[in-house]
């Protein structure tokens, strides 16, 4: 597996407990945990597309 996969892996892995978390801060009623999940998920999602793009780029460039 490519090590570029590897990082996708994990944040996946992470949007997901992010995105968990949400739910379970939901249910015990933390409004604080909620917010902090959303911006989590959020800021991890925009990592992710963020590293996505520049791989595109520098295999564009290399080509």
């Amino acid at each position: 597996m490519a090590s570029a996969n590897k990082i996708f892996i994990v944040y996946a892995c992470l949007a997901v407990l992010c995105i968990s978390g949400i739910g379970i801060f939901i249910s015990e009623g933390s409004t604080i945990g909620i917010i902090a999940c959303i911006f989590g998920t959020v800021f991890i999602m925009g990592l992710g597309f963020k590293t996505k793009r520049r791989l595109r780029q520098s295999e564009s460039s290399n080509q």
